[in-house]
């Protein structure tokens, strides 16, 4: 029986709890997040009362995302061989230590910065416990949606950049870390006590070292990383990026340039689990190729400067939608092609090569605006990558989902197989989709 059908009858059997799990994951997904982001708000402050340089002031922000991308390789092992419900708790308690570190002793120096920030980095590691943990709840019908919806997590980032100066101005430079410590706390305590893995689930007793070999030797681990880092890179890049770049060409004041990004936020945060959604129904290579597709064109658009209002908002507006539709894309196909007992460490590689993804474009778009003294090349560069990327997408991913297509089921591009049972023999395609969701409504594969 294969994997799909237990997540089916682990649905039926349990009733809501698989609703309850994908509450609570998102909830610890998006504290987590916010904690891992609390530096980046207070840069521009922390720079000025300890005289940091611009590189030194990059490297406060940049630490804890380095670490929180890399981390999530190993971290998404610890969750196929022990279970996300042990795994969601333990990361959020130990998250708690650098977050109380810098609020009460971290902002004295550059050295307790970075060494603050490189522990922080275990927050953004929560992404890799979370994928394997929803995937093992949901059939993989629903998985597409379930994952964009604990994708919404990530709007944790959103809640630091909106909340974390207005709590120092109120209240002092500790305030935002101690409030954030005790909701991990609280959130830890909550997720010890209701988190459960699903019914007939198992945990994997391999070595780190081996399920990390077989993670990097699947064709599904590094199509998706190539796909991931562009994605949610770029919706990374320009959460950290956009308030600078805004700055710059458009002179706005910090205050307004914070509040665009965190519009730009909250649109790619909605779009991910509309993302997901359509991958269901459409599948996720239509979805993910059409999303880079709008990426590349308001890429183009804005690479002109044009004026800030309308055509400049709507270029980015229309560039965050085609990063969180892809984003809720990726995450669909990986399930569909990865063995549920690998999800966890393909999920590491593909969330680690997402962060990566973000580190490296802030770093050119500067030294492209350094040098020319326009972010042109840098958007250019950008669309060129988003086409390249939708081809890469309608090849050589599209061939590898089409190996994954099974007969009976609905194929994983969204489309529905030629029949070849004797069932199916006349009628043709419309007749076998018939069948196909008269079955599923009865819960038995045609």
């Amino acid at each position: 029986m294969g994997a799909g059908s237990r997540a089916e009858r682990t649905t039926t059997a349990v009733g809501g709890r698989p609703v309850l799990m994908l509450v609570v994951a998102t909830i610890g997904f998006g504290l987590n997040f916010w904690a891992w982001s609390l530096l980046s708000p207070l840069a521009p402050a922390l720079a000025r009362d300890l005289g940091l340089s611009a590189f030194e002031k990059s490297l406060v922000v940049a630490v804890p995302v380095v670490v929180g991308s890399l981390g999530r390789i190993p971290i998404g092992a610890l969750t196929d061989r022990f279970g996300g419900h042990r795994m969601f708790p333990l990361v959020s308690l130990a998250t708690i230590v650098p977050v109380l570190f810098l609020g009460f002793a971290g902002d004295t120096s550059l050295v307790a910065l970075l060494a603050g920030g490189f522990v922080l980095g275990i927050g953004g590691t929560v992404f890799a416990v979370g994928m394997p943990f929803v995937n093992a709840w949901f059939p993989p019908h629903r998985r597409g949606l379930a994952n964009g919806i604990y994708g919404v997590g990530m709007g944790g980032t959103a809640v630091g950049a909106l909340t974390t100066v207005a709590l120092v101005d109120l209240w002092g430079t500790p305030t935002p870390f101690l409030v954030t410590a005790v909701c991990l706390a609280v959130y830890a305590l909550i997720a010890t006590l209701v988190l459960r893995d699903p019914p007939g689930g198992t945990t994997q007793a391999e070595p780190f070292t081996h399920r990390l070999r077989t993670a990097l030797r699947m064709p599904v681990t590094w199509q998706a990383s190539a796909l991931y880092a562009l994605a949610f890179g770029g919706y990374v890049a320009f959460s950290v990026y956009l308030p600078a770049y805004l700055e710059s060409a458009y002179a706005l004041a910090e205050a307004d340039a914070a509040s665009r990004m965190a519009g730009f936020v909250v649109v790619a945060v909605v779009m991910r689990p509309v993302g997901g959604w359509l991958s269901d129904r459409l599948g996720p290579v239509s979805v993910y190729s059409a999303s880079m597709a709008v990426v590349a064109a308001g890429a183009v658009v804005q690479s002109f400067t044009p004026p800030l209002m309308p055509l400049g908002t709507v270029a980015f507006l229309v560039m965050a939608t085609g990063f969180g539709l892809g984003t809720g894309a990726v995450f669909t196909l990986v399930p569909l092609l990865t063995p549920p007992e690998r999800v966890g460490g393909v999920t590491g590689v593909v969330g680690a090569a997402g962060g990566l993804g973000g580190f490296v474009p802030p770093l050119v778009m500067g030294a492209v605006y350094g040098r020319l003294g326009s972010y042109a090349v840098g958007l250019i560069a950008l669309a060129v990558v988003a086409a390249a990327m939708v081809g890469f997408t309608l090849t050589t991913v599209q061939r590898g989902v089409r190996a994954h297509r099974t007969p009976n089921h609905r194929d994983l591009d969204g489309r529905f197989a030629r029949p070849t049972g004797p069932r199916f023999r006349r009628g043709g395609r419309a007749h076998h989709r018939r069948q196909y969701l008269r079955a599923r409504r009865k819960g038995t594969p045609p």
